[in-house]
Formats: structure tokens, C-alpha cells, sequence
């Protein structure tokens, strides 16, 4: 009897161990369970930080890019500036005055110079190759054909900038038409526009780099690339439109 006993007192204690190693067991592969789960939620926080930073950053650096390229015609321009007394320094928001003065200057030229018929053919194959478009959605500054009440010629846009830059395209023809080709007064155009609309035409020199084209007066403010630089920022111009 005491024999048998014992041999129930031993079973017992192997089953309650066995009980205990079991509920150990269950213990530690739910607590392995829990850590994991933890582990896993903040891996995936941290990707999700991580890639937001990235994301961020990748902005920054595309907005910097953007901002990176300095178009800014500077100094004199040639053969004509020193005539007129102009510098393209003249046209900056640093001096709204200044600038506003310089523009109208430009523009004067436009409502003061008659064109004979040859330099009206060339001045419509200048002048119709470059747009005020920031300003308003005209083609280009002037008209390029007969077009109702409007010629050949005639001003297609009214804002200020348009009228400096076709004044400049008709002093250049008239004043000094064997010194500058058709594509170097197109450029002076361009410097001026740049000076008019900075920002923007720093973002699509920016694009226009960024697709492998050169970077010129002709390819930045021409209607060649026209609406290459469509969905940035934008930005502010200098002078009244």
C-alpha cells in the first residue's frame, strides 16, 4: 500500500511538471509572439518614416535644382545698351522704379518706329517667334497675318513687356540691322524677357536642362519650348504687365 502510495505521489509530481513546462512554453511562444509583432510595427514606422524623409528630401533637392540656374542677363547689352542708356541691371524687383522706367523706354520704340515693307518681313519673323504667354495667351507678341481690323505686325499683346520687346526688335532692325542677325535680335528679346519673368524662366531652363536641350536665350524665352516648363512653381514678374 505504501509502495503504491509513492508510485501516485511521483505520477503526480511528473504530471504537475509537465503542466507547468507546458504553460512555460505557451508563455514564452506568446511573449516571442508579442516581440515580433512589436519589432514588425516599428520596422514598418520606421520605412514609413524613412521614406517620407526620402520623399521629402528628394523634393528639396528638385526644388533647389529648380532654382540652381542663374539666366540673368547681366551688364550692357551690346552696340545698342550704351546708345540708349540702358543696362539689362536696370530691370530687377530690387527696383520697381528703375525697372518700370527702363520698360517704358523699351517700349516707347515700338509707337514711335515705322517699319518700310522689308523690315516689316523681317521684324514679323522676329517678333512672331517669341510670346508674352505669362502674361497673356496670345501666339506671339504681334500678329503674324491680316487678321480682321489687325495687319501683319500689329501688336498682339498689350502689356508692357510686349511693347519693350517689340520696341527693342524694331530699334535693332532699323538702327542696326547689318550688325545683328535675326536670331541675335531674337536673343536680345529673350534676355529681356528672362529679365521680365525671372522666376519662371529659371524653372524651364532648370527643365530644359534636365531634357538635354541648350540652354540659350533662343530655346529658353522663344516659342520653341514654349509650355516645356508646364506644372512649376511659377512665379512673380518684374515690371506691370
Amino acid at each position: 500500500m505504501k509502495e503504491n502510495a509513492e508510485t501516485q505521489n511521483e505520477a503526480v509530481k511528473i504530471t504537475v511538471s509537465l503542466e507547468t513546462i507546458t504553460i512555460l512554453l505557451v508563455v514564452a511562444v506568446l511573449a516571442v509572439v508579442v516581440y515580433n509583432q512589436i519589432a514588425i510595427n516599428e520596422l514598418g514606422y520606421l520605412a514609413s518614416a524613412t521614406g517620407s524623409v526620402t520623399q521629402q528630401s528628394a523634393q528639396q533637392s528638385q526644388n533647389t535644382a529648380l532654382k540652381s540656374v542663374d539666366v540673368t542677363p547681366k551688364g550692357v547689352p551690346p552696340i545698342y545698351g550704351a546708345e540708349l542708356g540702358i543696362s539689362y541691371d536696370d530691370v530687377s524687383a530690387a527696383n520697381a522704379q528703375k525697372a518700370d522706367e527702363t520698360i517704358s523706354k523699351l517700349a516707347s520704340y515700338d509707337v514711335d518706329i515705322q517699319l518700310d515693307a522689308e523690315q516689316l518681313e523681317r521684324y514679323v519673323k522676329i517678333a512672331g517667334q517669341i510670346s508674352c504667354e505669362y502674361c497673356c495667351g496670345a501666339d506671339s507678341i504681334i500678329f503674324t497675318k491680316d487678321s480682321g481690323q489687325y495687319k501683319r505686325g500689329d501688336a498682339a499683346c498689350g502689356c508692357a513687356h510686349s511693347y519693350a520687346m517689340r520696341g527693342v526688335a524694331k530699334y535693332l532692325i532699323t538702327q542696326h540691322g547689318d550688325e545683328f542677325t535675326d536670331d541675335q535680335i531674337l536673343e536680345e528679346l529673350g534676355k529681356w524677357k528672362t529679365l521680365f519673368f525671372p522666376d519662371i524662366l529659371a524653372q524651364k531652363a532648370a527643365v530644359l536642362q534636365d531634357n538635354g536641350i541648350e540652354l540659350n536665350y533662343v530655346n529658353l524665352a522663344s516659342n520653341k519650348y514654349r509650355g516645356i516648363e508646364a506644372g512649376s512653381a511659377g512665379g512673380g514678374m518684374v515690371g506691370g504687365c
